[in-house]
């Protein structure tokens, strides 16, 4: 599939165009977040057992 490199864009490849720029600083600009992400912790679960460690547990005391 070939461009006419002569001619002028019509209205609706400049519109294709601008959309397909958009979307591709989008994914550059999710990509650089995603390895500064992983740069810093390497694994994908994080936190798996905080709140299960530090949960208090209440007994009541048994006579004796």
């Amino acid at each position: 599939m070939a461009e006419a490199a002569s001619g002028p864009e019509s209205p609706e490849d400049d519109a294709k165009r601008k959309f397909r720029e958009a979307l591709d600083r989008k994914r550059n600009k999710q990509a650089d977040l995603n390895a500064r992400q992983s740069a810093r912790d390497g694994g994908k679960v994080h936190g798996a057992h905080g709140p299960a460690q530090t949960r208090r547990s209440f007994r009541r005391k048994s006579g004796g």
